[in-house]
């Protein structure tokens, strides 16, 4: 594992590519930077903790359960993997933001666990942007419908979207899917008298995140640039 001074590095040279992309298409830095903490163990989260590395991300519940028994709030957990219902129950009560609402379903069991811990969960609507089968999330043709679809559960905060990109070579292959949910993101938050919130667009991965930034995306989440390479062994 990294040791803090490297991590530091790491975090801060992220920041600065971020910073310059945001210069060089003239818009205000407001990213959000989702430090992806998923296979590494909980010292990793502690030494976050230290260098006020303040969001972190999880892409499986148990995991970030266990890891929420250690550190609590003193970090905000994002869910940012698919999300079984299933497993809805040992995060409701620990995580910030989820990413991956995918599904009525879905909604409606984290809904009724929120309203069982007496509480109001934010969340981002995971749109499949290149219709691939073998990817989660809502068409972009059939996000209006879900969201009229989900808007009377009170114990869920729709507070924007997200977009899991293909992986491709170049990073510019990706630029296309990235300004297609600019576009979605900005047209939703025109609409008027809408029951949900357009506050964050998450787009954008270690591989790809400075041509998100370009594109308009405010929260990225970043693993291997920050913490290098998993060992998935």
């Amino acid at each position: 594992m990294l040791d803090k001074a490297t991590i530091l590095n790491n975090y801060t040279e992220v920041k600065d590519h971020i910073e310059k992309a945001c210069q060089r298409v003239n818009r205000e830095n407001d990213v959000t930077i989702v430090a992806v903490t998923k296979t590494f163990s909980e010292e990793l989260i502690k030494k976050c903790i230290e260098l006020d590395i303040s969001d972190v991300g999880e892409n499986r519940p148990l995991e970030m359960r266990d890891k929420y028994e250690i550190h609590g709030d003193q970090v905000n957990w994002h869910m940012i993997g698919h999300l079984q219902r299933n497993k809805v129950k040992y995060i409701i009560d620990k995580v910030s933001l989820i990413h991956s609402l995918d599904s009525v379903r879905l909604a409606k069991e984290l809904n009724k666990r929120a309203k069982k811990n007496d509480l109001v969960v934010n969340c981002l609507v995971q749109i499949n942007v290149v219709n691939e089968d073998a990817k989660f999330g809502i068409l972009k043709k059939e996000v209006e419908n879900f969201l009229e679809e989900i808007k009377d559960l009170d114990h869920i905060k729709i507070v924007g979207l997200m977009n899991m990109a293909p992986f491709y070579d170049d990073s510019e292959d990706a630029r296309s899917d990235f300004r297609q949910m600019k576009i979605l993101f900005n047209n939703l938050k025109k609409q008027k008298n809408k029951p949900y919130e357009m506050k964050y667009l998450s787009m954008g991965m270690t591989n790809d995140y400075i041509v998100a930034v370009e594109e308009g995306s405010n929260m990225v989440r970043i693993g291997s640039a920050i913490f290098g390479q998993r060992d998935y062994s």
